[in-house]
C-alpha cells in the first residue's frame, strides 16, 4: 500500500468560487487533480486529505464536491480545514460519507498498517506574538490533537506507521516552540503532513518538526498531483 497526500482541493460545485483570483495555475484545477490522481493512485492505496476540501457552507452541498473524490481510486482520510464550514459533528459526517472515505476528529483511524491522527491546528506565533484569542484557539487545537494522538496509540500495532495531519502548518517562521509542536514532538509520528499555505514551493516550506519529517501538501504547490509519502509494503486487509 502506498500513502499519498494532497490538501486544499477547494472544490466549489454548488458554491462557485473562482480560484484563479489566487493565480492562473488554478484554472481548471479540479480536473487537473482528478486526472493526475487517476494516473498516480491505485485502488489499494491511501490518500490523506488534510483540509480545505470544499467551499460549501452546508453538508449536502459539500457532498456534491466530495462525490467525485470518493469515486477516485484509494481510501481517503479527511481532516477539517479552516474553510470547511460545512463540516458537521463527526458522527453526522461519518454517516454521510460514502464507502472508502474516513474522517479524523479527536480520534484516529487505522487503514492496513497505517494509523492516521490529526487536528486542524491554528495560527502559531512567529515574529510577532499571538493575541489572547489566538492563544486560546491554539491551546484548544493542541488538546484536540493530543486526544487524536492518544487514540492513535491505542490503535497502533507492531510494525504500523503513524502519520499525523494538520491543516495549518505546525509552526511559523522562525519556527518557535508552540503547544501544537509540543504534542507532535511527544507523539513522535513517522511523519507530518499539512496544507493551508499557497504559493509556497514545497522546498521552501517547513520540512521537519524536531527531526520528524514534515510535508507541505497544498494542491497548488504539488501542481495538483497527490504526493507520495511512503510505500508501506502492506495491504488493507487488516483495516480497523
Amino acid at each position: 500500500m502506498r500513502v499519498y497526500a494532497i490538501a486544499d482541493l477547494h472544490l466549489a460545485t454548488v458554491t462557485p468560487k473562482p480560484m484563479t483570483v489566487f493565480g492562473p495555475q488554478w484554472a481548471g484545477h479540479p480536473q487537473a487533480i482528478f486526472d493526475q490522481w487517476r494516473q498516480t493512485v491505485r485502488p489499494e492505496d491511501l490518500v490523506l486529505l488534510p483540509g480545505d476540501l470544499s467551499w460549501a457552507m452546508r453538508l449536502p452541498d459539500a457532498m456534491v464536491d466530495l462525490a467525485p473524490v470518493a469515486a477516485l481510486p484509494g481510501t481517503k482520510v479527511l481532516l477539517r480545514g479552516n474553510h470547511d464550514y460545512w463540516w458537521p459533528t463527526v458522527s453526522k459526517l461519518r454517516a454521510a460519507l460514502p464507502p472508502g472515505m474516513l474522517a479524523v476528529q479527536n480520534d484516529a483511524v487505522r487503514v492496513g498498517n497505517v494509523v492516521v491522527c490529526g487536528s486542524r491546528g491554528w495560527v502559531t506565533p512567529g515574529y510577532e506574538p499571538l493575541g489572547a484569542e489566538d492563544d486560546r484557539l491554539l491551546a484548544r487545537e493542541a488538546e484536540r490533537l493530543s486526544l487524536s494522538v492518544q487514540a492513535a496509540r491505542r490503535l497502533r500495532q507492531p510494525g504500523d506507521h503513524v502519520l499525523l495531519m494538520t491543516h495549518y502548518p505546525p509552526a511559523s517562521p522562525p519556527y518557535l516552540m508552540n503547544p501544537l509542536m509540543g504534542v507532535i514532538m511527544d507523539a513522535r509520528p513517522d511523519l507530518v503532513v499539512y496544507g493551508h499555505l499557497h504559493g509556497v514551493p514545497p522546498e521552501r516550506a517547513m520540512t521537519h518538526v524536531n527531526g520528524i519529517p514534515a510535508h507541505l501538501v497544498a494542491a497548488d504547490g504539488l501542481r495538483f498531483r497527490p504526493k507520495l509519502l511512503l510505500d508501506t509494503g502492506g495491504d488493507q486487509s487488516d483495516s480497523a
